[in-house]
């Protein structure tokens, strides 16, 4: 029989299947990974939802997932949807109708749920050197910040600052400087209010598209390695720099830049500027970027949310 394990991070912007067999309790090895851009938060708006396009890409996504889910024998399923599925009015009807077509059976997860399972799989593949870390998830609807102590989530916020969102939603670069500014000064307060304080040396762990894009445009990858990105650090004034390079750029100029993936060339600017402000916030001086995330989280989730994932 079949020890084989699917996991699915459906998000804002991108969508990512991992399968794995279970070598032994709590221990997975790597068989298949996939990722697409669907940008599910393409045109959005609460109160009309996901857009017929959106959904269109969105399921051909997951009918594709699925048939790479049957042709790896695969015996177990857990797939989740993030924030645009989460916010839209037409959301259950999109879950829905991705069941009844592809068989997966879609969780919306809130976000909180969201931060607390991207720790577990930051978790999997960090260099650990300090008790306290705060973790950035900057994803397409939305951006979580899980403050963690001995490994286990402390603080968690969900911050609706996405880069989807943000670059579609803001007509202009001060536009989005000034939502960014309202959202962090809010996350300040709630973390005061909740007696909830870094400590000085607290390191910054980015995850997601946007600090891995970072690493792989910091070390001018062709083509993009997960082992050299996993644990890279980046310091404040090099993404500056990349920011003050790429920000002059139109979308398709962008694509030129070693490390930048088509799909993100008009969303880096906004993914930038969360960074750059969360490190001004918590002055901090460099991010340590982790490769691992919310898909590896939901797969060691699967035996206790404690457990090893490697090749």
């Amino acid at each position: 029989m079949s020890n084989r394990v699917a996991v699915i991070d459906f998000g804002t912007n991108t969508a990512r299947l991992l399968i794995a067999e279970r070598v032994e309790k709590g221990y997975f090895r790597h068989v298949h990974l996939r990722r697409e851009i669907v940008r599910m938060g393409g045109s959005f708006n609460k109160s009309e939802g996901l857009s017929p396009e959106a959904m269109e890409r969105g399921l051909s996504c997951l009918t594709r997932f699925s048939e790479h889910i049957r042709e790896y024998d695969v015996v177990s399923v857990r797939a989740v949807a993030t924030s645009a599925v989460r916010d839209a009015g037409n959301g259950t009807e999109f879950v829905e109708n991705v069941r009844r077509k592809t068989g997966i059976e879609l969780a919306v997860i809130d976000g909180i749920a969201e931060g607390t399972l991207t720790l577990a799989g930051v978790m999997v593949g960090l260099d650990r050197s300090h008790d306290e870390i705060l973790v950035v998830d900057i994803g397409g609807g939305s951006t979580e910040y899980t403050l963690a102590r001995s490994e286990r989530a402390a603080f968690v916020r969900s911050l609706p600052l996405g880069v989807v969102r943000l670059t579609e939603g803001q007509g202009s670069l001060a536009a989005m400087e000034s939502k960014i500014q309202r959202e962090l000064e809010a996350l300040w307060r709630d973390m005061a209010e909740s007696r909830c304080r870094i400590r000085n040396g607290t390191p910054l762990v980015g995850t997601a598209g946007t600090a891995t894009t970072l690493a792989a445009i910091s070390m001018e990858m062709d083509e993009y390695d997960y082992r050299k990105v996993n644990n890279t650090v980046i310091s404040r004034e090099k993404i500056a720099a990349i920011f003050e390079r790429l920000l002059p750029l139109t979308p398709q100029e962008r694509l030129k830049v070693p490390g930048l993936e088509k799909g993100r060339e008009d969303l880096i600017i906004s993914g930038m500027l969360i960074t750059l402000r969360t490190m001004d916030l918590f002055g901090m001086g460099e991010m340590k970027v982790s490769d691992y995330g919310l898909l590896e989280g939901l797969l060691v989730s699967l035996d206790g949310g404690v457990g090893r994932y490697g090749e």
